[in-house]
C-alpha cells in the first residue's frame, strides 16, 4: 500500500506548532501539534475531549464558521487536525490564536456535554483543556504563513 503523507512527515525533528499537512483543492488540513513528538508526555484523553468541544464550538461560532469542516485530536494525542476551506493562511492562524485564548479564559460548562449531545460525555476536563491552551499560547502567538511547513 502507498505510505500516507502524514507517515511522511520526520516525527523525531518535528516541533510544536501548527503546520500546513496537505491541500487537496480548497481543502487545507492544519497539523496543531500541542507536543513534541515522541519526546513529551502526551495529552490525556479528557482535556483533549474538551479542547475539542471548545474549538469545534468557537470556531463554528465564528465569521468563518462557513469555511470550517473539521477539528479533531490526532490518535497520538501530540496535536490536531483542523480542516479549513477556501481560508487565507492568515485568517486560519488567526482564528487557531483566537479559539485557544478562547479556551484558556473560559469559564461555565462545556459545550455539548450531555448523553443526548456526545458519545463519551462522561469523559471531560475543563481544567485540563485551559491548562492545554495555557501551555499552547505562546507557541501559536508565534506561528505565522512562512512558519507553517514542516
Amino acid at each position: 500500500m502507498k505510505r500516507i503523507a502524514s507517515f511522511e512527515v520526520d516525527h523525531t525533528v518535528l516541533e510544536k506548532g501548527m503546520y500546513t499537512s496537505r491541500v487537496d483543492g480548497d481543502v487545507v488540513t492544519y497539523d496543531i501539534r500541542t507536543r513534541k513528538p515522541n519526546a513529551e508526555e502526551v495529552m490525556d484523553n479528557a482535556s483533549i475531549h474538551t479542547v475539542e468541544h471548545l474549538f469545534a464550538t468557537f470556531v463554528r461560532n465564528s465569521p468563518l464558521a462557513d469555511k470550517i469542516i473539521y477539528f479533531g485530536p490526532m490518535g497520538c494525542r501530540t496535536g490536531f487536525y483542523f480542516l479549513v476551506r477556501d481560508m487565507s493562511q492568515e485568517d486560519a492562524i488567526g482564528l487557531t490564536q483566537q479559539a485557544f485564548r478562547f479556551i484558556a479564559e473560559f469559564e461555565g460548562d462545556i459545550p455539548g456535554v450531555s448523553a443526548v449531545e456526545c458519545g463519551n460525555y462522561k469523559d471531560h476536563s475543563l481544567d485540563g483543556a485551559k491548562k492545554e491552551a495555557e501551555m499552547f499560547l505562546p507557541v501559536i502567538s508565534k506561528v505565522t504563513p512562512a512558519s507553517l511547513e514542516y
